[in-house]
């Protein structure tokens, strides 16, 4: 018997739905992973979302190659989010 099975004997579940609900903790928590570097990158610069950080970067406040990593750090972080989202309304 596989260690899913198991597990969802030992707590009255089908292991279907045990799968269900693991899946949403992984993404919850990888959400929560994510938030915390955006939050981080948006304290940095000062703004919200990558949009202002844009903004920001074209105004002349930071110069762009020292915030260019950052910018595709940002950009990359808030379409992975995106995603995680979708995928949880999925479920």
């Amino acid at each position: 018997m596989a260690v899913v099975e198991k597990v969802a004997r030992e707590f009255h579940m089908r292991p279907e739905e045990l799968m269900k609900e693991s899946l949403k903790v992984y993404l919850n928590r990888k959400i929560n992973t994510i938030d915390s570097e955006l939050f981080i990158l948006a304290k940095r610069y000062g703004v919200q979302n990558v949009f202002e950080l844009d903004e920001v970067i074209k105004e002349g406040r930071f110069h762009e190659e020292d915030s260019f990593e950052d910018y595709f750090k940002f950009d990359n972080l808030e379409a992975e989010r995106d995603r995680i989202k979708e995928y949880l309304e999925q479920i």
